[in-house]
C-alpha cells in the first residue's frame, strides 16, 4: 500500500514574530482584561464539573490568570505550564515547560486536563494541536480552552479596509483571519473528542479613539503577525483615514468608538467507555407523538382541518 502524504499547513501566522510582541507587551505592561475575563470564567467552569484532575496543563497561556486559576481550583492538583516564550518560565516556575501549541511533548494519555486561553487563535495548524492534545490525554480527560475568533476586531477590519481602499488603492491583511464557532466544534470532532461544546462570549470595549484601541493590541501582543502582511511601514495619511472611518461608524452617541471581542469557548473529553452515548437510531421505545400528546398520521395521509 502506497503512503499518504498530508501537505503540510499553510503558514498564516509568523510565529516567531508572535513570540517577540509578546515579550514587548509583557515589557511595556501588558493590558490583561481580556486574561482576567476568561481566568474567572475558568474558575467557575471548572467548579460545575464534578471530577478531580490530578494533572493539568496551561497551554500556552499568555500571562498567570488561568494558571491561578487552576491551582485556586479545588478539583486541580499539579500544574504544569507551557510556554513558546522561555522568559516567562522564570515568573511562573516551577513546573514550566518551554514548548509550542503546535509541537507537544506530553506521552499519550498523560495529562487529565488541558486549559489554555487567548493563544490558540495564533496557531498554524489548529486542528493537528486539538489532536495533539487529545491524545495527550488520558481517557475521560478533559480539554477546556478559549480563544478569539467570530467577530472580533470586525470594526477595526472594515476601518482599515476602506481606508486602504481610498489612500492606497487596495487592502492588505492588517488584522489576523479568526475562526468561527461552527468551525470549531467540527473541529473537536475531527480531533476525536467526545461530547464537544462550543459557546461564546461576546465582550464589546470602549475606547476614545482607534490609536487607543491599537494601543492596548500592542499591549496584548496581539499587532499583525501574519505571514502576508505588508512589509513595509503603514502610511500616516491611510492610518488617519482608518481613524476617521472606524469613529463615523462605530461611535457611541457619546462620541466613543466600540471594539468587539468574541472568546470562543471549547470543551471536548477524550473517549472513555463510561461517557454518555447517544443513542442508535430506531432505538427509541416511545413515539415522538406520545411524547407530544399529538395524533401521528401515516405517510400520505392528510390532517383534518
Amino acid at each position: 500500500m502506497a503512503d499518504v502524504h498530508q501537505s503540510p499547513s499553510p503558514l498564516i501566522f509568523d510565529r516567531a514574530l508572535i513570540r517577540q510582541r509578546q515579550q514587548r507587551a509583557a515589557a511595556i505592561g501588558p493590558a490583561t482584561f481580556l486574561l482576567d475575563r476568561v481566568g474567572e470564567d475558568f474558575a467557575e467552569r471548572l467548579d460545575a464539573v464534578l471530577r478531580h484532575f490530578d494533572l493539568a496543563v496551561d497551554l500556552g497561556t499568555p500571562g498567570d490568570a488561568v494558571t491561578r486559576a487552576l491551582r485556586s481550583a479545588h478539583s486541580v492538583g499539579a500544574v504544569i505550564i507551557t510556554s513558546a516564550t522561555p522568559d516567562r518560565g522564570r515568573a511562573l516556575a516551577p513546573n514550566f515547560i518551554v514548548a509550542d501549541e503546535e509541537a507537544l511533548p506530553f506521552a499519550d494519555a498523560s495529562i487529565d486536563l488541558v486549559a489554555s486561553a487567548l493563544a490558540l487563535q495564533f496557531v498554524n495548524d489548529l486542528p493537528g494541536t486539538l489532536v495533539q492534545v487529545r491524545r495527550a490525554l488520558k481517557p475521560d480527560g478533559l480539554l477546556l480552552a478559549v480563544l478569539l475568533g467570530g467577530e472580533t476586531l470586525t470594526e477595526l477590519r472594515q476601518s482599515f479596509a476602506a481606508a486602504e481602499s481610498e489612500v492606497e488603492g487596495g487592502a492588505s491583511p492588517r488584522v489576523s483571519p479568526f475562526a468561527d464557532l461552527r468551525q470549531l466544534g467540527a473541529l473537536l470532532q475531527r480531533a476525536g473528542f467526545a461530547l464537544p461544546v462550543t459557546d461564546v462570549d461576546r465582550v464589546i470595549v470602549r475606547y476614545d479613539t482607534a490609536f487607543d484601541l491599537m494601543q492596548d493590541l500592542r499591549r496584548m501582543g496581539a499587532t499583525n503577525a501574519l505571514v502576508a502582511r505588508q512589509r513595509r511601514p503603514l502610511r500616516r495619511a491611510t492610518l488617519l483615514r482608518m481613524a476617521e472611518i472606524y469613529a463615523a461608524r462605530f461611535a457611541d452617541a457619546d462620541g466613543r468608538i466600540r471594539a468587539t471581542f468574541d472568546l470562543l469557548w471549547l470543551s471536548g473529553w477524550a473517549p472513555h467507555p463510561a461517557q454518555q452515548q447517544p443513542l442508535q437510531p430506531g432505538s427509541a421505545k416511545t413515539r415522538l407523538s406520545h411524547a407530544l400528546g399529538t395524533r401521528e398520521f401515516s405517510a400520505g395521509e392528510k390532517a383534518r382541518r
